[in-house]
């Protein structure tokens, strides 16, 4: 049923993320983000947990869709996760989005001691039963949801919250490798492009990719929206850019040497670099990876340049596929860069697709 895709409707969307050192930071940082003018704000789940500061977040926010970019699926189960995404389309008045990604096998067994299995089938699996418990919340149904990882067969009143005014979140998915990514062509609301993708690899991968699981499931690109996650080099200064530039090779490189991102790097023709990325991580060489990184290779896979040129670069290479843009920086972006940057997106994406 999925037809060629359309692309997008309206003005993109953008995102900013809420990353702080400390959770009594968070109130603050939210505050900083509504003033840029940010549309939306989401969580990484790095050294702090995804869930956590959206409590803060929606409180302290009116408009702003709130996102998990992504929590770690497979570190918890399918009614943790249903119960945590419930509070929090409740708490916000409906702006949550549930996103949700697997992380590498050895992240869940040696950092989560959490089980592995077939990650496709099991996110396939993950999903069906989530959306299983929402259902018998929503309607009061028997819940019954036996599959190969997940068996939810038991739901007293008592423990099941009363249905939710503003309707269960939507599920968002993000992905990399096709199988993956046409899972959530079949199943998700939402599919995020993680930052380790050119606008190649979305091209000739992840869109046919997504159009073949909208095709097996009978829907149609109108059931689906576009996100994208994008690293951006750019400073107020010379010296606040030489910074940011050098962090960001470093985050590519980072991104380069884990073994499920290497095909973005093959695509590139650069595939030969990952092997040696890898082997200086064994070697506990962290931080001279960055300097492997070309100007050329940082310029595929981030944004970079003055930062007056970042938003039409931004439109140019998103433009044409996303709904939401989330900017993403290992260094601290200045607040009245940031806000210009959403502000010429904002403008050169009004009207867009009407």
């Amino acid at each position: 049923m999925a037809t060629t895709y359309p692309g997008p409707q309206g003005s993109i969307a953008m995102d900013g993320g809420l990353i702080f050192n400390d959770m009594r930071e968070v109130r603050d940082k939210v505050e900083e983000l509504k003033a840029i003018g940010y549309d939306g704000i989401y969580s990484f789940e790095g050294s702090s947990d995804g869930f956590m500061p959206f409590v803060v977040a929606a409180e302290h926010t009116q408009t702003q869709t709130l996102c998990t970019q992504v929590a770690i699926a497979f570190a918890r189960n399918p009614l943790t996760l249903a119960y945590q995404a419930n509070d929090l389309q409740m708490l916000s008045e409906g702006r949550f989005i549930l996103g949700l990604g697997t992380q590498a096998q050895q992240n869940i067994e040696k950092r989560f001691s959490m089980p592995w299995g077939k990650p496709v089938t099991r996110m396939r699996d993950m999903i069906g039963a989530i959306r299983a418990i929402q259902h018998t919340w929503q309607t009061g149904e028997r819940l019954n949801y036996v599959g190969e990882y997940y068996r939810h067969t038991k739901m007293q009143p008592m423990f099941s919250p009363k249905p939710n005014p503003y309707g269960p979140p939507p599920i968002m998915l993000g992905a990399i490798g096709k199988p993956m990514t046409r899972t959530a062509g079949e199943l998700a609301d939402w599919f995020v492009v993680i930052p380790f993708s050119t606008d190649k690899f979305v091209r000739e991968n992840t869109l046919p990719a997504l159009s073949e699981g909208l095709e097996k499931s009978g829907r149609s690109w109108s059931d689906l929206k576009i996100a994208a996650q994008c690293m951006i080099a750019t400073g107020a200064d010379e010296r606040s850019y030489a910074e940011a530039l050098a962090r960001t090779k470093y985050q590519i490189a980072f991104y380069g040497s884990t073994p499920i991102y290497a095909k973005a790097l093959e695509a590139e023709g650069w595939g030969d670099l990952h092997p040696t990325l890898r082997q200086m991580t064994r070697e506990n060489r962290w931080m001279e990876m960055g300097q492997l990184i070309t100007d050329e290779m940082c310029e595929r896979f981030a944004v970079v340049g003055e930062p007056k040129d970042i938003g039409p670069k931004l439109v140019e290479r998103f433009g044409p596929w996303v709904d939401r843009l989330s900017i993403m920086t290992t260094y601290r972006l200045d607040p009245e860069v940031a806000s210009q940057i959403v502000s010429d997106v904002r403008t050169l994406t009004a009207g867009r697709g009407s």
